[in-house]
């Protein structure tokens, strides 16, 4: 497949929104081995911050142990499943953190934010939705800001043209199609909107990378 074609993001987050609006009753339980993932994201946080955004928060899983190293800090948590935001609203820092059901594409995310953070949710897009997608985080960000995402990599460009070809063919008959791109495509992208001091970590999730970027001008 090539770069022009374009998914059909009403049809995609939809589906998104159906599909983990069904999971909410196993979600955390699925995501328990995504922890120590999800508390490499706070653990990469080097500033000083008091503003965050949380991009996929789910049932706010990840928030957990920003709020543990930074207890006063205030977060707007954007999901598109309003079952997995019913459940964050329940969190006992629930009163610190602003919600808002709706489509990463849709949403006004704001600005100046001191971070961006994001976990197993920007693996659903192709290049050029992402590449819109992370000019929208870059301009909500505050100058020297950060952008944090633990997310599903591919392996390889062959791996990550395979998901998407996977993808058109049976997405009306799979519930659910990851579409990771390869590491390659994510930096290329993230250099395009200006991010830079990229840098990947290992994480010990699977075919997971934690990927900084700092905007810086």
């Amino acid at each position: 497949l090539e770069r022009r074609i374009i998914m059909n993001l009403e049809e995609r987050n939809q589906n998104m929104r159906e599909f983990f609006n069904r999971k909410i009753d196993s979600y955390d339980e699925t995501h328990a081995k995504f922890m120590k993932t999800k508390k490499a994201i706070t653990d990469s946080i080097n500033i000083p911050i008091s503003k965050v955004l949380d991009l996929g928060a789910g049932t706010g899983l990840e928030l957990i142990y920003l709020f543990k190293k930074y207890p006063d800090i205030k977060v707007t948590a954007i999901d598109i499943t309003e079952n997995m935001l019913e459940e964050l609203s329940k969190r006992p820092f629930a009163d610190k953190v602003t919600t808002i059901c709706g489509d990463f594409f849709k949403v006004d995310f704001g600005k100046r934010y001191d971070a961006v953070i994001s976990t197993s949710s920007l693996h659903h897009f192709l290049e050029l939705d992402k590449e819109i997608l992370y000019q929208k985080i870059y301009d909500s960000l505050k100058l020297n800001g950060v952008f944090i995402n633990a997310d599903k990599i591919a392996e390889s460009r062959k791996e990550e043209q395979d998901g998407i070809k996977d993808y058109y063919q049976n997405k009306d008959k799979k519930p659910h199609i990851d579409t990771p791109l390869c590491l390659k495509s994510e930096l290329s992208l993230l250099e395009n909107v200006g991010f830079t001091d990229i840098e990947v970590k290992d994480v010990d999730t699977e075919n997971y990378k934690l990927i900084i970027a700092r905007k810086s001008s």
